[in-house]
């Protein structure tokens, strides 16, 4: 996966993950998370990422996400890369030369975005929803190598 990438996951996380009010307050989070940028290379993320800024009960504004499943406000912060390869992948299956991989709601498409540019020789290719990822095996493919191979895809 590529720096800008997974810096863009990591901001989503960050911000889905804790009330951040600044710019200035998301930047030291992103150096806890090994990530050094400047402030015009994150307002540019943060535009990308249609940030937005919304008042808390409290009345204090802090960033947060446009409407996707996946990034929904939790209450116990974990480190991203624990919460976007710990919780995502929950199986694979195969039947043949179809492969099924579930994964909790908002994932699918992310993960199956990695495996089509690991460039693995066996899968021909991934159509993704929600939870729910099918891969397109070539004949003759040995599943239990296929499976590893995604797995160390997903936990990188």
């Amino acid at each position: 996966m590529k720096i800008k990438t997974r810096r863009l996951e990591t901001i989503k996380q960050l911000i889905s993950s804790q009330q951040l009010g600044s710019q200035a307050d998301l930047l030291r989070e992103l150096r806890k998370e090994g990530y050094f940028l400047t402030q015009a290379t994150l307002s540019r993320d943060l535009k990308q990422l249609k940030v937005a800024k919304a008042a808390t009960m409290g009345g204090q504004y802090i960033y947060v996400l446009p409407n996707e499943t996946m990034y929904h406000r939790v209450h116990t912060p974990r480190k991203s890369t624990e919460v976007r390869y710990g919780m995502g992948f929950q199986s694979i299956k195969f039947s043949g030369n179809i492969g099924v991989i579930h994964t909790n709601p908002g994932y699918a498409s992310s993960l199956a975005f990695n495996i089509d540019n690991d460039d693995i020789p066996e899968i021909l290719g991934t159509i993704a929803g929600d939870d729910t990822i099918f891969i397109a095996i070539a004949d003759g493919a040995d599943h239990n190598a296929i499976s590893e191979r995604i797995k160390s895809i997903i936990s990188l």
